[in-house]
């Protein structure tokens, strides 16, 4: 947990920073970048394995894998403009690049998931033939290579959405390795080659879930809806209970990108702590609070006298 550093301004402003701005997916660039590699030539195997094999769930599991890789080139790529400095124009910098590529990512999904779909159902009515000797081979290959980048990205999962995204996808795609390797010992062991066509509609299956959860949580964020696991009136009691507090409104919690919450508030105290000492103890205590507590990334809070109350207007939050 970083430490929180206030800067002090006229008028009651002040400003509380808690850890750096390196964005979450920034910070695992290396394990998407190992993990785009493995998809990427996991890929290409399984694509020519689909296709000598005839198996449209090897071609399913290997063009989901493609839309996978797709979205880590997407975050990747996201990571780096968004690290690019703030200006005065955009005093966040490109830092809501990642929502949006995460966005992508989750539109690309659906669209996969909607043409295997439509494969799938006209395959269902006449079987094609299906070399089950390579549908195998490739499905293995792609549940090893999948297993791997499951452990590669465990625990940055939980940091970034991009990152989550990219870790949902790869498990999505073990699960579809698996149900393709499955398929195939049912058509070895009964001739039944429509378990091709089953499998590549579970695939299917598979992928719209993660991508919605993906969607919605993209939502979320772009509405600057308050982020999960942060209360609003428990912040506003420890606010409160800050020495020399009276009240606290206009109260804000948002999310700018993955790992980045974003708190704003406007704190009315005494009088008498309008001083400079006064102010280093509120805000020391409200930026060390908010850190601790909430984990919060940026803070910003407007102090105000007890006295101004009777000038403020309807307040909300």
């Amino acid at each position: 947990m970083g430490h929180g550093h206030t800067h002090k301004h006229t008028h009651g402003h002040a400003h509380s920073h808690v850890g750096n701005t390196q964005t979450a997916t920034g910070r695992h660039r290396r394990r998407l970048l190992v993990v785009l590699g493995i998809t990427l030539s996991v890929v290409v195997v399984q694509l020519v394995a689909g296709f000598l094999s005839g198996s449209l769930a090897l071609l399913a599991d290997a063009g989901h894998m493609f839309s996978d890789a797709a979205g880590l080139g997407i975050a990747l790529t996201a990571a780096w403009i968004a690290a690019q400095p703030a200006t005065d124009q955009r005093t966040f910098g490109l830092m809501r690049a990642e929502v949006l590529a995460a966005l992508a990512n989750a539109l690309v999904l659906m669209v996969v998931a909607v043409v295997i779909c439509i494969e799938a159902v006209q395959r269902l009515g006449g079987g094609s033939e299906v070399q089950t000797t390579t549908m195998l081979a490739g499905a293995a290959l792609g549940a090893g290579a999948n297993l791997a980048g499951l452990l590669i990205l465990h625990g940055a999962h939980r940091e970034s959405l991009n990152v989550r995204g990219a870790y949902l996808e790869v498990l999505g795609d073990l699960l579809g390795s698996l149900a393709v390797i499955a398929a195939g010992i049912v058509i070895v062991a009964t001739g039944w080659v429509q378990a091709d066509a089953v499998a590549s509609l579970l695939i299917a299956v598979l992928i719209v879930p993660r991508a919605w959860a993906l969607l919605r949580d993209v939502v979320d964020v772009l509405l600057e809806a308050t982020p999960k696991g942060v209360s609003i009136e428990q912040i506003r009691e420890h606010i409160l209970s800050a020495p020399g507090v009276v009240d606290v409104h206009d109260i804000h919690a948002w999310t700018i990108t993955s790992g980045m919450p974003v708190f704003s508030a406007h704190v009315v105290v005494e009088d008498r702590l309008l001083d400079a000492e006064g102010m280093d103890i509120v805000l020391d205590r409200l930026g060390t609070c908010l850190g601790e507590h909430f984990d919060t990334e940026h803070c910003t809070f407007q102090l105000e006298p007890a006295s101004h109350r009777d000038h403020e207007p309807d307040q909300h939050a």
